[in-house]
């Protein structure tokens, strides 16, 4: 009978003392109904199915909203990833997005080139685009109600010419 080896237990699922471990992923699972997709942020076994047994939901997408909600813990996806877990391409994305990216390759937030800017940059004076818009409408207005006026004016003379 073969002996077998003693197991350890790392934050919900087992490895063998050998040294092989499970090759852990960051990858979304779907969720919502049908064509109303949400998805979880989960650390999976990359060998499990795509909605199989997760080891951990580490955060939570919604595509459909405008804009789109991404909530991350990002403490969990940077202890993850130093722990060697595989983000896929579009859980690399959210977390350049939410800066967990940034954090895990020790760069300061908001570096990463998809990642949303952390100072919003000067307002654009919104008050006197309004204002210019608003009088190129009064004034367009102003030119058609002339033109109606003159068009009108002859077609009413030219009424009183025939009687």
């Amino acid at each position: 009978m073969p002996r077998s080896l003693p197991r350890q237990t790392v934050r919900g699922h087992t490895r063998e003392e050998s040294g092989t471990d499970v090759a852990v992923k960051l990858r979304l699972m779907r969720m919502g109904k049908k064509k109303q997709p949400t998805y979880r942020v989960v650390a999976a076994d990359s060998r499990k199915a795509r909605n199989g047994r997760i080891i951990e939901a580490v955060g939570f997408y919604d595509p459909r909203r405008d804009p789109s909600v991404i909530e991350i813990d990002n403490e969990k996806a940077v202890d993850w990833l130093r722990n060697g877990a595989q983000p896929t391409e579009r859980v690399e994305k959210l977390l350049k997005i939410t800066g967990a990216w940034d954090e895990f390759k020790g760069q300061p937030v908001g570096t990463s080139v998809t990642a949303a800017p952390v100072a919003p940059a000067a307002p654009a004076p919104v008050d006197e685009v309004v204002e210019e818009a608003a009088d190129e409408v009064v004034e367009e207005a102003a030119d058609e109600v002339v033109e109606e006026a003159a068009d009108e004016a002859p077609a009413e003379e030219s009424e009183e010419d025939a009687s």
